[in-house]
């Protein structure tokens, strides 16, 4: 279960009206700490994000599943239950102790430097890059509606430093 102070982040996120994308950000954030801590390891770290965003829908977050032929039909039906079980759907019970037990076995198994900075940095790239120009400057746009003048200013000023770095 995630931990009282993620699902507080998120819940402040949802309150000051952040997209449900950035309110699952904190349990992203939180399954990136577990994988570098070796709480767990991950196969890629697009499983870590995986596993947090799972976790976000089944605390409750507005994070509607994929659309069909956008992820593997597993990933979807797997991730429409995550958003049902957050959305008041019928408890089911949770996995016995030995299937608990196999899935932790499962997930110690996996590679702990998966979670890397430079990983991250890699995938956060790959994802913008199938993004065209106007999509990237839409959610921009969107992100400027939620900031504060102090937030907007700290924005404005890293990228301000990413256009000169990158010359």
């Amino acid at each position: 279960m995630s931990e009282k102070r993620v699902i507080e982040r998120a819940k402040r996120e949802k309150r000051k009206g952040r997209a449900p994308s950035t309110q699952a950000g904190e349990f992203v954030r939180e399954e990136i700490r577990h994988v570098r801590e070796g709480v767990h390891g991950a196969r890629s770290i697009k499983q870590a994000i995986a596993i947090g965003l799972s976790k976000a829908r089944r605390a409750g977050v507005d994070l509607p599943p994929p659309k069909q032929g956008k992820v593997p039909e597993r990933t979807r039906e797997s991730a429409e239950r995550a958003y049902a079980l957050g959305h008041g759907a019928p408890y089911r019970r949770p996995p016995s102790a030995k299937r608990k037990a196999a899935i932790t076995r499962a997930l110690k198994r996996e590679p702990q430097g998966t979670a890397s900075p430079q990983a991250l940095s890699r995938q956060a790239r790959a994802a913008a890059a199938k993004r065209s120009a106007a999509e990237r400057s839409e959610a921009a746009q969107k992100a400027v509606l939620t900031k504060g003048p102090g937030e907007r200013a700290a924005a404005a000023r890293k990228a301000a430093r990413t256009r000169a770095r990158r010359g």
